[in-house]
């Protein structure tokens, strides 16, 4: 019997490692394909120059609009997010903390809007628009990707917090804190390596969704510099490039693929850090 049980651990510690490596191997796989094809294409002209006339037909340029716009969504997006999700956050793990019912159901919707396909966001932002006669613009795709990062932002949050433990309320509330003052000035310092994970999930989220900025964001080989102009993005500017029948203008689209890849690359990485150095200095 001992060595059934010993061989059953051995076989599902295998086959554990190997879906865990075989995780590993698919991204780099990804990430080789991405880079091999376009790294004959990718150059400072395609990061520090906007397209020119005929790109799209082999001319020159870049992707620089692309660049601006998904980071001005992106940013914007998030921002809009952290103002709706660390209050609503809070509010669930420290004011709702004795109704547990209401917050079961809270975060069950909460669950059902992040699993909603961003086309629907962008429908719905679409529809937005045309009620309060906007164009496409970045404004309106600011708006729809902050309608799609806000439950990502909250529950992931919401997570976080919950694994603090209950004492840390119990002893605050106890020494005179009212409840607004537990939930900002101890709950947050405690979960805001979990917040600054949460931050990062909602912005590589945001900039790299194509669907939800289809219809709503618009296409422009412009800067956008006010909010009522429309923005190019990186997932677009792919798409679109991709899309080419010219073999020149789908390499750049991979080298585009690796612009992308790399940006969320440095903000995960600078993410792990603050995180890290946020984490040690809420246990002092």
């Amino acid at each position: 019997m001992r060595k059934f049980k010993a061989l059953e651990e051995k076989f599902f510690i295998r086959l554990s490692a190997f879906f865990t490596y075989s995780l590993i191997a698919v991204l780099a796989f990804i990430i080789l394909v991405i880079f091999y094809k376009g790294i004959g294409a990718l150059n400072p002209d395609m990061i520090l120059k906007t397209p020119k006339g005929g790109y799209y037909y082999g001319g020159e340029g870049g992707v620089l609009n692309a660049i601006a716009g998904s980071a001005f969504i992106a940013i914007g997006a998030t921002l809009i997010a952290i103002l709706i999700g660390m209050p609503a956050a809070l509010y669930l793990n420290v004011h709702l903390v004795r109704f547990r019912r209401t917050q079961n159901t809270i975060r069950y919707f909460l669950d059902a809007l992040w699993g909603i396909p961003s086309i629907v966001y962008g429908a719905f932002g679409f529809t937005l628009m045309l009620f309060f006669g906007m164009n496409a613009s970045l404004l309106a795709g600011i708006i729809t990707v902050a309608l799609l990062v806000s439950p990502i932002m909250i529950r992931t949050f919401d997570e976080v917090l919950s694994t603090i433990p209950k004492g840390l309320h119990e002893a605050s509330l106890a020494m005179g804190s009212t409840r607004s003052e537990t939930a900002y000035r101890v709950i947050l310092k405690q979960g805001f390596p979990g917040f600054m994970t949460a931050v990062l999930l909602s912005f590589g989220r945001g900039i790299g969704d194509a669907a939800s900025v289809l219809f709503t964001a618009g296409y422009t080989d412009n800067i956008p510099l006010m909010l009522d102009e429309p923005a190019a993005t990186l997932p677009l500017a792919i798409f679109f490039q991709l899309g080419s029948p010219i073999p020149e203008v789908r390499d750049r689209a991979f080298a585009a693929a690796i612009i992308l890849t790399m940006i969320i690359l440095i903000i995960s990485l600078g993410a792990r850090y603050l995180s890290k150095r946020f984490s040690r200095t809420s246990l002092k």
